[in-house]
C-alpha cells in the first residue's frame, strides 16, 4: 500500500491523524507528517482517513484498496 498526500491541498483538519495516528501526525498546527508506505495491517484505518479528509488530499494506492474500502463499509459519500 502506498499513501500520497497532496500537501498543497491539505488544510490541516487532522481527521487523518485522528483516525490513523500511527500513519499521520500533525507537526505544529499546519504541517502534516505521514508514512508513505504503512504496514498493510493499517489498511482499514488509512482508507477511513482517506475517506474522512474534507479536501480529499489523501490518495491510497495499491492492489485491493478499493475492494478493501467497499468491504469495510468505507464510502466516499457519493
Amino acid at each position: 500500500m502506498r499513501v500520497v498526500v497532496d500537501l498543497n491541498r491539505c488544510q490541516g483538519y487532522a481527521q487523518c491523524a485522528f483516525l490513523a495516528p500511527d500513519v499521520f501526525a500533525m507537526h505544529g498546527e499546519e504541517a502534516l507528517l505521514y508514512d508513505g508506505q504503512p504496514d498493510d495491517s493499517r489498511r482499514l484505518d488509512v482508507l477511513r482517513a482517506e475517506a474522512a479528509c474534507p479536501v480529499k488530499a489523501i490518495t491510497v494506492e495499491g492492489a485491493g484498496a478499493t475492494w478493501a474500502a467497499e468491504g469495510a463499509g468505507v464510502s466516499d459519500g457519493g
